[in-house]
């Protein structure tokens, strides 16, 4: 398809190189990047693949910024269940409120990846995006950040994007290191998937470099995600005798206490019998006995960081560098310790 003399001229890739490339108009192409069903499939798989080769991203947020009227940041996050990812949104949305920004928030389903075309048609409508760590291909993360800013929260190492993150390894050092050296504890596994995010992945690093350094063997982790069910489920495989331990490194406090109640059903003494800890220090943790050894981490004040990091990086300030947050270990009754008086944060 060719373009008329009366197209108006655009600086890089345009809807017009894509309804070109394609060889369709630009309504069509507009109504593929909104998501419209009218389009047939095959038309649409052009489209879509007119965008992935010319690295297209609509200009929507791009004439936002140009006259200076920043009004909305993305946060991609796989769910909404449970107490961190709420702690995360609600500091998020407070900052981006402070800043007169709305939020557009968008939801990585197992059964409904974000991928590049839907990745896409988020970013068209805002002016930067964070993404929780590990959800999004790091290729696709790049793309989107040749075009605006992309901050990654609670990931790995990254290249081409700036990454935000609570401190994970050396807390999880600290908390190993008690159960073995103040507990006498030696055969402490670690209930969750390092594979699952790269911050669970962080804290299995540090529950294992403690054990190798007392020249003690690294039992496989017992696999699972971050709900209730993966912590019951752990504990049904130690009722069960499957697995041999005296103290357990949950990947979350969710796990542990969901793991602690069961155990406590099936007649196993906590901190008696095996030791149980977390990470997070939800609510719950400090007013169930015995009370949850676990890590206290920013959870709220990190999304509010990463609203306002985005809002620096897309007004053009200088942001500086805030390093990982600190994380701090917090001592009671499931590790062993003296159970302390419940007190607010």
């Amino acid at each position: 398809m060719s373009r008329s003399t009366s197209t108006p001229e655009h600086a890089g890739t345009t809807i017009y190189s894509v309804a070109e490339a394609a060889g369709v108009s630009i309504a069509t192409v507009s109504r593929v990047i909104q998501g419209s069903t009218a389009v047939a499939e095959r038309t649409r798989a052009k489209v879509l693949d007119a965008i992935d080769r010319l690295d297209y991203v609509p200009l929507a947020a791009a004439r936002s910024l140009a006259v200076r009227h920043h009004e909305a940041v993305g946060l991609v996050l796989p769910e909404l269940h449970g107490p961190y990812f709420s702690e995360l949104l609600m500091g998020f949305e407070q900052a981006a409120a402070e800043l007169e920004l709305s939020v557009v928030l968008a939801l990585v389903e197992p059964d409904r990846p974000l991928d590049a075309p839907r990745f896409t048609r988020l970013t068209a409508g805002v002016d930067g995006v964070a993404v929780l760590g590990g959800i999004i291909p790091d290729d696709v993360l790049e793309r989107a950040a040749r075009q605006k800013p992309v901050l990654v929260v609670a990931g790995g190492a990254t290249t081409g994007f700036e990454r935000l993150a609570a401190e994970n390894v050396a807390s999880s050092h600290e908390l190993t290191t008690h159960l073995l050296d103040r507990h006498g504890r030696t055969r402490p596994v670690f209930a969750g998937d390092p594979g699952v995010a790269p911050d669970v992945r962080q804290r299995f690093e540090g529950y294992a470099t403690a054990l190798l350094e007392r020249g003690l063997e690294v039992p496989a982790p017992l696999g699972g995600g971050l709900r209730e069910s993966d912590g019951a489920a752990a504990a049904e495989r130690i009722l069960a005798g499957e697995v041999t331990a005296d103290a357990v490194v949950c990947a979350n406090d969710e796990v542990a206490l969901a793991l602690t109640t069961r155990l406590a059903a099936g007649g196993v003494r906590v901190p008696d019998d095996l030791a149980v800890t977390g990470w997070d220090d939800v609510m719950a943790a400090r007013y169930v006995r015995p009370g949850l050894t676990t890590v206290r981490q920013p959870v709220r004040e990190l999304g509010g960081l990463a609203a306002r990091r985005l809002h620096e990086r897309i007004t053009g300030a200088e942001p500086g560098d805030p390093g990982l947050l600190a994380t701090r270990v917090v001592l009671r009754g499931s590790c062993g310790c003296p159970e302390p008086s419940p007190t607010v944060p």
